[in-house]
């Protein structure tokens, strides 16, 4: 028989820990609690470096665990620090990268079309009450491994509209981030890192001068008035950050005109 290891997380240790129980009493799954996102990360690590990894992962969509920094899984990246989120749907969006083979559901309070459609959008293969029956979480479980999505009924209609909004807004923010010159979205990608005028000018061997006048030029393409809102629009037309471990690199050198 081949056994399911399924891991659950919930700051309420009570319910992660009677949750576990119950699913544990069945045959075919082994299950382990975690009471914060950092638990929830280092029992994947550990799991993933022990040949044992977890197979389904069940998060509380309003995790309140603190944002810390953690290292990230591999001695190879030791030196860049993994920011651990603040909610489920923010955790199960971190873990498509760190840990593509997992399956992830959240399990949530109150039905919420529009963060079922953000946790389906960051990864989640499943969106499920917590009152729901252990028959039906465990359905969803079984069903998520054969690559299938679940929602309640009553979501699916909310879940389509707020996904077609989604896919309309990338669409129309790609569109505007197409209008950007390649150093524009270099010094976009350095707005979206968290970088300010100054580590800019010396990223790409600017002047402060130059890089205000970029950056000015991608608000007004963009057609926004401050660099939170041209983070959020790149966010949305998936413009990443600029890799911020080898930014040290260029800071010794000298910024020119």
């Amino acid at each position: 028989m081949q056994r399911i290891r399924v891991l659950v997380v919930d700051d309420h240790r009570i319910f992660a820990e009677s949750l576990a129980a119950a699913l544990a009493a069945e045959q075919d799954v082994d299950v382990a609690a975690a009471g914060s996102a950092p638990a929830a990360l280092r029992n994947l690590d550990r799991a993933a470096t022990d040949g044992r990894r977890f197979d389904v992962l069940l998060a509380d969509a309003d995790l309140a665990a603190p944002l810390l920094a953690v290292p990230a899984q591999g001695a190879a990246r030791e030196a860049v620090p993994r920011a651990v989120p603040r909610d489920g749907i923010a955790l199960v969006s971190g873990l498509r990268t760190s840990h593509p083979y997992l399956r992830t559901v959240v399990l949530a309070d109150r039905d919420d079309p529009r963060r079922a459609a953000a946790a389906l959008q960051a990864g989640a293969s499943g969106w499920v009450a917590k009152d729901c029956s252990l028959s039906r979480l465990l359905a969803v479980i079984r069903g998520v491994l054969r690559d299938e999505t679940h929602l309640p009924p009553a979501l699916l209609t909310g879940v389509l509209r707020e996904l077609t909004a989604a896919r309309k807004h990338r669409s129309e923010s790609e569109r505007l981030v197409e209008s950007l010159t390649p150093r524009e979205r270099e010094v976009l990608r350095c707005m979206v890192a968290g970088l300010g005028r100054k580590a800019v000018a010396e990223r790409l061997f600017l002047s402060p001068h130059t890089v205000r006048t970029h950056m000015q030029n991608v608000l007004g393409k963009l057609g926004v008035h401050s660099t939170l809102a041209a983070v959020a629009l790149a966010r949305r037309a998936g413009v990443g950050p600029v890799e911020l471990e080898t930014a040290a690199a260029g800071a010794a050198s000298v910024p020119v005109p």
